[in-house]
């Protein structure tokens, strides 16, 4: 097998040509590496329409794009690098992490002018894998396949996947497991713990021109602002503060929000341990590495808070050269992520119960909504969709029907029909409305392990193309897939999900 030194740069142009921003920051942001070739690559998925997005050839990539998707040719124009960050792991921060089984190969400006970024994951060692072998899993590639694309779909920012290669070399981790890559697309990369690798090196001239160049490429409007590093401070949270009230809408527990895995362009990144609810209980966890619940579902807000409490004092020596006064700034701007979330999170419940108009007691119609869900052991998703087909003219067993406790539920529907009738809108109107924003489909967490489980035991793909063509529309009904919308039988049940390391 040749070294990676020994990769060239591959002479077929499926790739649009690359604009490398990151490659032009200092030297100290990253590790030129280019990925580790593998013996037989075969493309598993091509993501077809976001190729055509990123103004890719789909037709190229698909009969000459194995080698460049698995590493084995650099594309002409790519500078293939491993980016520097640090972090906090569970609460412990980690002086030095960075990319330790990823490269980004370069950027690429899509149809509509954005700036998006092509990473290969599980292309091998970089300088920052500390002893690891810098590889991926088949299982935790088809994973991130699946459930980023469902996020896309559901409306959710998050990276995309571009597409999943076998290498036909074996990966060790418990057992001996087929190897794969998969091509990840995102906004960025910059994670709060890109900020935190400089600011715990004292060097505030690299935290500096970090955020200049976020500012560039994720948020031009605050570089006009009076204070251009706080307007910066205030966007990113305000932008967290909405994507993590849109995970906890469609019961979505990320499993691992470390400060390294929350971006600054505020896309929902890394689906390890990742999982959907089934049943309704705030405490949920399916993270094995989560001991201590600390990423549970209902400790989300909190956390993305924290982190991004952590991303402020990394900025603090810009804000004001008097430390007081930039702490003080911090702080207002943290009060103010507590409120836009609960802003974005209760105006989504209202959506997703009907709700048109926002009136005081919506907050107590939510809450004791949510508390007859956990009382019956209520599935997530299919409550709030079924509440639609109530409101839809369907008789209140639709509901009570999925409930261990369906006496819970009684009251607050008649509370809740109450509540409708304050507002001017016709029943069938308001249940379409719910629909669009109450998923019938989810990546529920038994599907995937069904889908990953065929592939490599098997190397049978179908389950996975079937359920990325199901979670491709999940607001639609799609009669066919009915069974696709159900929780798992009680054997079927997938307790803890996994780190793809």
């Amino acid at each position: 097998m040749k070294s990676s030194e020994e990769n060239h740069v591959s002479n077929e142009a499926p790739f649009a040509q690359f604009d490398n921003s990151y490659a032009r920051l200092p030297d100290r942001f990253y590790v030129k590496r280019n990925p580790t070739p593998v013996s037989e690559p075969y493309l598993i998925k091509l993501n077809e329409p976001l190729a055509r997005d990123l103004g890719l050839n789909p037709y190229d990539l698909k009969h000459h794009g194995a080698q460049i998707l698995s590493g084995n040719k650099v594309p002409k124009g790519a500078e293939p690098l491993a980016m520097a960050y640090a972090g906090h792991q569970f609460g412990n921060f980690v002086r030095q992490l960075g990319d330790g089984r990823a490269i980004l190969l370069g950027e690429v400006i899509d149809h509509a002018g954005n700036r998006r970024d092509i990473q290969l994951k599980g292309s091998g060692p970089t300088a920052f894998s500390r002893g690891g072998d810098g590889r991926a899993a088949l299982g935790p590639v088809l994973r991130e396949y699946i459930v980023s694309e469902a996020m896309h779909a559901l409306g959710i920012p998050a990276t995309r996947a571009l597409a999943a290669v076998t290498t036909g070399d074996p990966v060790y981790r418990e057992t001996v497991l087929p190897g794969a890559v998969v091509t990840r697309v995102a906004a960025s990369h910059i994670r709060v713990g890109t900020f935190q690798f400089f600011a715990a090196r004292g060097d505030e001239e690299a935290v500096r021109a970090l955020a200049d160049y976020a500012i560039k490429r994720h948020y031009p409007v605050c570089s006009a602002a009076e204070n251009p590093y706080l307007a910066f401070y205030r966007a990113v949270c305000e932008r967290q503060a909405g994507l993590i009230a849109h995970w906890l809408a469609v019961g979505f527990i990320h499993g691992v929000m470390n400060t390294d895995n929350m971006t600054i362009s505020g896309e929902t990144i890394d689906f390890g341990p990742c999982a959907f609810l089934d049943s309704y209980d705030p405490a949920t966890v399916f993270s094995s590495i989560d001991h201590g619940g600390r990423y549970a579902y209902a400790n989300q807000p909190g956390i993305g808070q924290w982190n991004l409490a952590r991303l402020g004092e990394t900025l603090l020596p810009l804000f004001d050269e008097d430390r007081d006064r930039a702490v003080n700034m911090a702080n207002e701007v943290m009060a103010f992520y507590g409120e836009r979330f609960q802003a974005e999170w209760l105006g989504r419940m209202r959506g997703k119960l009907g709700l048109l108009e926002a009136q005081d007691d919506d907050l107590e119609l939510v809450q004791a909504l949510l508390a007859a869900m956990q009382a019956g052991e209520m599935d997530f998703t299919l409550t709030f969709r079924r509440l639609a087909d109530l409101c839809d003219g369907q008789p209140a067993d639709v509901l009570t029907s999925l409930s261990k406790a369906p006496e819970t539920l009684v009251g607050w529907i008649s509370t809740w029909q109450a509540r409708l009738q304050r507002e001017e809108a016709a029943s069938a109107e308001r249940a379409k409305a719910m629909r669009k924003v109450n998923p019938a489909f989810i990546p529920r967490n038994h599907r995937i392990e069904q889908a990953i489980l065929a592939a490599v035991q098997d190397a049978d793909f179908s389950l996975f193309e079937a359920l990325l063509d199901v979670l491709a529309r999940p607001y639609e009904d799609q009669p066919r897939f009915a069974t696709y919308q159900l929780p798992p039988e009680q054997d079927e049940r997938v307790l803890q999900t996994f780190c793809g390391t």
